[in-house]
C-alpha cells in the first residue's frame, strides 16, 4: 500500500518569465506575428520583439507553472519542477513562484542558455499571440526528477510545451513510471496544436500512461484526426481514463468510464485576455479530484478558475480562487 500523498499536485513544465503588453492588430502584421498562435523564436529574436513591444507587465510563468498558481490561490498544495538558468531572470522566477505558496527547487543550470521568456501580445480582442524563447527551461532532463517529490504527490501533472527535446521526453517518461510505481495519477496537457503537430506520435504514445488528459477542441482534433467534437472526445476517451476538453464560450467536457459531464463555462462581464484560460481550467478541475469531489463538481471549479483569468490580462489569479468558489 502507497504512503498518503503530502502534496497535492506537482508540475512539470517550461519555467518561463512571461512578458505580457496590449498591442493592435497593426503590430502583428508589420511583426510578422501569427495571431492567437504560439511561435518559438530563438535569442535574437527575442531581444529584437522584446525591443519594439509596447510596455507591458512580468512575471514567472509557463503553463504548468499557472496551474500551480491556481491550485495555491484555490488552496490547494502544489510544488514545481522546472528549470531556470543562474541568471537574473531565473532568480526573478524563483522567488515570484515561491512567494505565491509553490514549492520549487530544481537546480538550476549554470553556464549554458539564459532564463527562457514568453512575449505574448495581446489584441483588442483578448486574442494572446505568443513568442516563446525556450532558452534553459527545455534543458530539463530526467535527472532533475525528484523522485521522491513525485512520490508524494497525488497527481504530477505534465506540460506538454516541454515535450520537445530527448531529455524532456526521458523526463516526461520517467516521471509517469516513477508515479504509477508508487500508486500515483499522472495528468498532461497538450499544450498547443504546434505541440501536438510536431509530436503527435509521441503524444499518442504518452498518453497510455496518463490518467487525466486536458486539451481544447482544436488540440484533440489534432490528435485523434477526428474533426467533430464529440467524436474527438470519444477517441481520446478510449485511450484514456479522464478526458478534460474545453469548448470556447460552450464550457468544456469531461468523459470518464463511458459517462460524458457537460461544464458550462462560468460567466464573464468582459473577457479581456485570454491567456491562462486552459491553465486555469486545469488548476480548477485538478484541485476538484485532489479534494475529492465529482468530476461535474471539479469542472464547475475549473470554468470559475478560467473565468477569473480571462477577466485581466495575465494569467494568474488576481483574485482568490478559493473565496470565489465559496
Amino acid at each position: 500500500m502507497s504512503k498518503p500523498a503530502t502534496i497535492d499536485v506537482l508540475g512539470v513544465g517550461n519555467a518561463i518569465v512571461d512578458v505580457l503588453a496590449e498591442a493592435g492588430d497593426a503590430f502583428l502584421t508589420a511583426e510578422g506575428i501569427a495571431k492567437g498562435g504560439m511561435t518559438l523564436i530563438d535569442t535574437d529574436r527575442a531581444h529584437a520583439l522584446y525591443s519594439r513591444m509596447p510596455p507591458g507587465i512580468e512575471m514567472s510563468g509557463g503553463s504548468a507553472a499557472n496551474t500551480m498558481a491556481g491550485i495555491a490561490s484555490l488552496g490547494g498544495s502544489c510544488a514545481y519542477i522546472g528549470k531556470v538558468a543562474d541568471d537574473q531572470l531565473g532568480e526573478v522566477f524563483a522567488h515570484d513562484i515561491r512567494a505565491i505558496g509553490v514549492g520549487f527547487d530544481t537546480r538550476p543550470l549554470a553556464g549554458g542558455e539564459p532564463t527562457a521568456r514568453c512575449l505574448i501580445l495581446i489584441t483588442p480582442d483578448a486574442q494572446r499571440s505568443m513568442n516563446t524563447f525556450l532558452g534553459a527551461s527545455s534543458y530539463l532532463s530526467a535527472d532533475d526528477i525528484d523522485a521522491d517529490l513525485i512520490r508524494s504527490a497525488h497527481i504530477t501533472y505534465l506540460e506538454g510545451y516541454l515535450f520537445d527535446r530527448p531529455e524532456a521526453k526521458e523526463a516526461f517518461f520517467s516521471a509517469a513510471k516513477i508515479a504509477h510505481d508508487a500508486g500515483r495519477k499522472v495528468a498532461l496537457t497538450l499544450s498547443d496544436t504546434f505541440c501536438v503537430a510536431r509530436h503527435h506520435a509521441e503524444f499518442t504514445a504518452l498518453i497510455n500512461h496518463v490518467d487525466i488528459l486536458f486539451a481544447n477542441e482544436s488540440e484533440a482534433a489534432a490528435l485523434t484526426g477526428e474533426t467533430a467534437f464529440d467524436a474527438a472526445v470519444s477517441a481520446l476517451s478510449a485511450k484514456c481514463p479522464i478526458v478534460c476538453v474545453t469548448h470556447g464560450a460552450e464550457g468544456s467536457v469531461i468523459a470518464s468510464v463511458g459517462r460524458t459531464h457537460k461544464i458550462a463555462a462560468a460567466s464573464v462581464a468582459h473577457v479581456v485576455d485570454t491567456t491562462g484560460a486552459g491553465d486555469l481550467y486545469a488548476a480548477g478541475v485538478l484541485y476538484g479530484i485532489t479534494a475529492g469531489l465529482d468530476l461535474s463538481a471539479a469542472g464547475r471549479i475549473g470554468s470559475v478558475a478560467a473565468a477569473e483569468a480571462i477577466s485581466h490580462v495575465g494569467p494568474r489569479p488576481q483574485r482568490s480562487l478559493r473565496a470565489l468558489i465559496g
